[in-house]
């Protein structure tokens, strides 16, 4: 079982790589901010919390987020793989993912850090505002304050990974399809 963290700022293409490598491999993607969406849209308790500080641009505390993922997760027993996407977003889920998978006998593969310049994720995310009804796509000052906190809170996990030697860089600048065909070579030799 290959177990995969897709990495990156906002608006790195996270998500547009993440349907190709799913149907290429059969993984199981589990996107938190789909789940967050999901729940958002659906107003559960869950999501009216989340939708409170994802409309800050700030992340949902950790204990939600682990917990919500750690369901999700355990809805799918006879998984091929996983691509995580969205998380995990601090070192307290990073470090909670390897306990979670570790009790199922399994454990990360890699880390794969998509790297774009922060000019080019605010006008991929101020074009993906126009279509996504997202607000948090809409507004520069949201953006900002996302990439902000991406980098504060979030960009340290990478050092996580490095750690153990589970991190990739790739580039995320380019046409989709050459990013998904460099994804899914570094994917392939695992």
């Amino acid at each position: 079982m290959k177990n995969i963290v897709l990495f990156g700022p906002p608006g790195a293409g996270k998500g547009t790589q993440s349907a190709f490598l799913v149907e290429k491999f059969g993984f199981v993607h589990l996107s938190t901010g789909d789940i967050f969406r999901y729940n958002i849209k659906n107003q559960t308790e869950l999501g009216t919390l989340a939708k409170s500080y994802m409309d800050q641009g700030q992340l949902v505390p950790d204990s939600v987020t682990i917990d919500m993922l750690k369901s999700e997760w355990s809805k799918y027993p006879d998984a091929v793989g996983f691509l995580f996407d969205g998380f995990p977003r601090t070192q307290a889920q990073a470090q909670a993912l390897d306990e979670i998978l570790a009790e199922a006998g399994q454990s990360i593969a890699a880390m794969i850090g998509l790297e774009v310049p922060e000019a080019e994720l605010v006008a991929r995310l101020l074009e993906r505002g126009k279509t996504s009804g997202r607000p948090d796509d809409a507004n520069p000052e949201v953006i900002g304050q996302r990439i902000a906190v991406y980098h504060k809170e979030t960009a340290p996990v990478q050092g996580y990974y490095e750690a153990q030697g589970k991190y990739m860089a790739l580039s995320g600048v380019g046409s989709v399809e050459s990013i998904t065909a460099s994804l899914s070579e570094k994917i392939q030799a695992l």
